[in-house]
Order: C-alpha cells, then structure tokens, then sequence
C-alpha cells in the first residue's frame, strides 16, 4: 500500500475479505429485521425502515439459469413490502453479469470503490473543525444531521441508531462534527474483530469543502487505533467520498456497483 503499514502486514485476500465480506456484518437488527443468510446469499429485510437502510442484498451467488427467477422474487418482495432496498454486487458475486441483469429492471448503479489503509494518523484539517463521540444513547443531534444530508425521514432513523447505540455493543461508534460550534456532518464504523469499517460519513451541504469529512475519517481512525485496529476500510462511491479518501492515503483493494431501484 505505497508503503503504509496495511499493505506490509495483510495479503490480498485478507484485505478483500475485510474490505468486503466484513462490511456485510455492519449492523444491529432491529427487533423486526429479518435477516436471510445462507452460503451464497446475504440479505436484510426491516418493514420498519422503508427508506433508510438494513434493506439490502449483499451476497448474491446465483446460477446462471435461475438467476432471474430469483430477481425478480426478490426484487417483488421489497416492492410489495414498499421498502426502498440496495443490492450490492462486489467481486464474489455471480453471475458475472448480475449488475446488468438490475440494470435491465431500471436499477440505478453507483461504483464503488472498497479500500483500505492503516489506522495510522491522518493529519487534522484545520482547527475550527471539532468531532465527537456520541454519548451513549443521545443520538438525537446525530440523527437530525444524518437525516438532513441524506434527504430522508429522521423518525425511523433516530429508532435505528438509539437500537445500534443501546445494543451495539460499543460495535458501531457514532460522530458529530462540528464547525464553530455548530454540527456539520456525522460519521460512524463498525468495530470488527480485526478491522475499522468507516461507514455512514455525511456532511451537510453547507459545511462542505471545509475539512469536515476529512475530521470525521482522522477521529474514527484515532479511535480505532485506541482499540488496537490496525486496519481501517470502507467502501466509497468512486465520484464523491473515494477522491477524498484516495487523499488521505487510502489504496483501493476492489471496485463493486451499488444499485438501486427506479424511483
């Protein structure tokens, strides 16, 4: 990894499966999620959410010549429940046209890039850029903050980060940062058994371009480093937050498509 300490210590394979299969464990169920795992599959259904994540294929390795079946059960399960879903097509995923097997149903993709590094110091971007932790479960300015970058409903979003802060386990660390005083963007990462998967970073509109996502990755890696995660990861759409990351000395391990149903 250009040197970094991540690239000295970790084999390919071992950054793949952190960058990619980890991630897949990224959350809480909330009590009415329904998870279906099984080799070859990965999926989560919460009714509680309809727009606001743990809806989501991660994992889909499908034979060829029943694979549309399968789309298009699944894709009619979500539409029916009237739940807003991603489906995530990384590396292991099969068949090797999946993403344009969506796309032919109207899914909207988005790249994204997996990549990593160590959780070694990333310098502070300027001092009136201020983060910190969330307090147990005071997460309501946190919520609002989410909530208004990313153009959603804050009331199911508040029930779902008061779960991951009660039932957690301290797993899923959040952050607010602040400019001035004021709150600008928030951030969290899953706590994994051998690595830091940043997750979630949002900055509101207004504080962009002001070192505010760039605070929010050096607090999470600070953090990480302090419980003895030496690896940091995350998955970064390719036009917005991987540049970002790419500046901060974060190497890509793979590229996968995110898709999303027509509107």
């Amino acid at each position: 990894m250009n040197g970094s300490p991540a690239r000295r210590s970790w084999t390919e394979a071992e950054l793949l499966h952190e960058a990619v299969v980890v991630p897949r464990r990224a959350f809480v169920p909330l009590p009415d999620t329904i998870v279906v795992e099984r080799p070859g599959w990965m999926q989560l259904i919460t009714p509680s959410l309809p727009e606001a994540g743990l809806n989501e294929v991660s994992l889909a390795v499908l034979d060829d010549d029943v694979a549309d079946a399968i789309l298009d059960a699944t894709i009619a399960a979500y539409r029916d429940r009237g739940l807003r879903f991603r489906w995530t097509v990384g590396p292991d995923s099969r068949p090797r046209d999946l993403a344009a097997r969506l796309e032919r149903r109207g899914f909207v993709p988005h790249t994204l890039v997996a990549v990593a590094r160590s959780s070694d110091d990333v310098p502070w971007p300027c001092a009136d850029v201020t983060v910190e932790a969330v307090i147990d479960d005071d997460v309501g300015e946190f919520t609002e903050v989410t909530a208004a970058g990313w153009r959603v409903d804050a009331r199911p979003l508040e029930a779902l980060h008061r779960h991951f802060a009660v039932h957690g386990g301290g797993r899923l660390p959040m952050f607010v940062a602040r400019v001035g005083g004021r709150a600008a963007g928030t951030a969290a990462y899953l706590a994994a058994e051998r690595s830091a998967y940043l997750m979630g970073g949002v900055v509101l509109p207004e504080y962009r371009g002001r070192g505010v996502y760039r605070a929010l990755v050096a607090a999470r890696l600070e953090h990480a480093r302090c419980r003895g995660l030496a690896l940091a990861t995350s998955q970064a759409r390719e036009q917005t937050a991987y540049p970002i990351l790419a500046g901060l000395g974060f190497r890509p391990v793979c590229r996968m498509v995110a898709l999303t149903p027509p509107a």
